[in-house]
């Protein structure tokens, strides 16, 4: 009897969930593009949302998944991707991921707003934390004595990022006359607490986007190009309506969020911006699929390098002994992780090496 073909959908389910094994890939082209995509995206985000009034977050937002939309079907209309068309039970099923993607997001343009962009790169690091222990939890992970010593030299490089953050903030408000502001030192502080609690916030979403997405994709057989599509298509209304309720519409706050001088500038960044999300979006879901949801959160921790360079290149971020000596040591925290993770993937490989029977044994 003839073989029936397999439905490319089913096939990639089956993939998802284990019961087909995928041929083996390499892991560096997703790094790499992840690497790309999420530096340009930090840059651009940064760029839009520095403005001294910028206050509409939400329509930032709804304007790249706009952007990012219509990027994709015009790109699968040429027939150079594919994905699958919109259905309201994968919808009804994904909702929850691409709202928690909308939290993410929100929570990380709104600590840029507030926090350098080193300070920013080296606090994410503490998601990898989380979701480390959210994979023993969830997944079945392991975490090893090296991948613990790899943590702690995590939360060291944050505590000096912090520490040189606060110090730098505070002595730039002390006058030059020697005498204290109280109410510039208030102002300061506020910001700092502000910035601090929103990175706090996007650290624990993070954390729970990355690993409910890995669990949902296992379930849904979800392709990289549908986690794509169903993320930023449920995001617009959710984002919309965000948008209409909590933010100011009136001219003059508009006027103030898009000064006529840069109006133009801005605009042009946010449509950039949003046609980056394509990147951002595909590349999390291919680093992901193919390696593991913590190894795609280190991958992020070892571009802190690049990324905290840039903000210094590009935005004046201050370099300090401090800054400097934050990101050496979020940086050789990465290297001590990528050294645990290589060294357990070795002990796991050579444990279920011995558990098979030779065929001369079996009965």
């Amino acid at each position: 009897m003839a073989n029936r073909p397999i439905d490319e959908a089913e096939m990639r389910k089956a993939v998802a969930t284990g019961a087909v094994r995928e041929a083996p890939t390499s892991a560096v082209p997703p790094i790499v593009c992840y690497c790309l995509a999420s530096i340009l995206m930090t840059l651009i985000n940064k760029f839009v949302v520095s403005g001294a009034h910028f206050s509409m977050n939400f329509l930032l937002l709804c304007i790249q998944s706009i952007v990012c939309i219509a990027c994709v079907s015009l790109v699968k209309s040429a027939g150079v991707i594919s994905f699958r068309a919109f259905n309201m039970q994968d919808a009804k099923a994904w909702f929850p991921i691409s709202f928690m993607l909308v939290t993410v997001i929100y929570t990380a343009s709104k600590s840029l707003m507030y926090l350098d962009i080193n300070i920013f790169a080296l606090f994410k690091n503490l998601t990898i934390i989380l979701i480390a222990y959210g994979e023993v939890i969830w997944f079945g992970g392991r975490v090893t004595g090296l991948t613990f010593i790899s943590f702690i030299f995590m939360v060291v490089s944050s505590v000096i990022a912090a520490w040189a953050d606060v110090t730098g903030a505070l002595g730039d408000a002390m006058p030059t006359d020697g005498t204290t502001s109280l109410q510039a030192m208030k102002g300061v502080v506020y910001n700092l607490n502000i910035g601090y609690f929103w990175m706090m916030l996007n650290c624990l979403t993070s954390a729970a986007y990355v690993l409910s997405m890995r669990k949902r994709i296992k379930t849904t057989g979800f392709s990289d190009w549908d986690s794509m599509f169903y993320n930023n298509l449920l995001s617009i209304p959710v984002l919309a309506v965000f948008s209409i309720v909590v933010e100011d519409w009136g001219s003059e706050n508009l006027a103030r969020n898009f000064p006529p001088e840069t109006r133009h500038l801005l605009l042009s960044a946010i449509a950039f911006s949003g046609a980056a999300a394509v990147g951002i979006s595909y590349t999390t879901a291919w680093c992901i699929r193919t390696t593991s949801s913590t190894t795609y959160s280190m991958v992020g921790a070892l571009n802190k390098l690049p990324v905290a360079a840039s903000g210094m290149v590009f935005f004046g971020d201050p370099v300090s002994f401090g800054s400097v000596s934050s990101i050496g040591v979020g940086f050789f925290a990465g290297l001590v992780y990528a050294v645990a993770k290589n060294n357990q993937k070795k002990a796991e490989s050579r444990a279920q090496g011995e558990t098979i029977i030779p065929l001369v044994n079996r009965n």
